[in-house]
């Protein structure tokens, strides 16, 4: 009698895998490294600690279809006009955010590129190889929340940023979000938020 294949292995057939990325806050940009180390520097004088390194985190989801990259990035037009902005939002304030130079894009980008992943830690870290969870995630990417960056305007305890996107999208499509930690001895500001506000969507359409 002719046995099914284990789903692993039908999984593996049909290509599908998210992976998570983490990269050292500003890399490959000297001005936004400074400056997280600043803000990192006072946050743990503040909580009495020892400042940490900082990280930023991106998706790099695939399919048989297609492989995608979902970030959070500045509006680079020089990145070309295929990089797959699905939305933008402002930086430090609305007001600002009249000016392309204080917004920022959400992106997922078909067979595009994660800048600097050859200064990745810890990564890629698989998440998932079931395409089921893979399509769920790629189809949530159009209701990601586009807050102010840098603020907490949705009251989620920290502000919004890169981190939040990709912890609510990996919240959001029922992966294990929560058990998610940035490389040892390191930190991932807006992680919490992305968790949080996700919570409450999963509350709300349960209710």
């Amino acid at each position: 009698m002719h046995e099914s294949p284990p789903r692993a292995m039908v999984r593996d057939a049909m290509g599908a895998s998210i992976d998570l990325y983490w990269l050292p806050l500003g890399a490959g940009g000297h001005s936004v490294r400074l400056n997280g180390q600043v803000y990192e520097a006072l946050a743990a004088r503040i909580g009495g600690r020892p400042p940490c390194e900082l990280y930023h985190s991106a998706l790099k989801v695939r399919l048989p279809e297609g492989r995608f990259v979902i970030e959070t990035a500045p509006l680079r037009e020089s990145d070309g006009p295929e990089r797959g902005v699905v939305a933008e939002g402002a930086v430090g304030s609305r007001l600002a955010g009249r000016f392309r130079v204080f917004r920022y894009e959400l992106r997922c980008w078909r067979g595009g590129v994660i800048p600097d992943v050859a200064e990745a830690v810890d990564s890629p870290r698989r998440l998932s190889d079931d395409p089921e969870e893979a399509r769920r995630l790629l189809a949530l990417v159009p209701q990601v929340p586009m807050p102010v960056w840098g603020r907490d305007e949705l009251h989620a305890g920290e502000m919004w940023n890169s981190n939040s996107v990709v912890a609510w999208l990996i919240a959001r499509a029922g992966l294990d979000a929560e058990g998610i930690r940035p490389p040892a001895g390191g930190r991932a500001p807006g992680w919490d938020a992305g968790l949080v506000v996700a919570g409450r969507e999963r509350d709300r359409v349960a209710a």
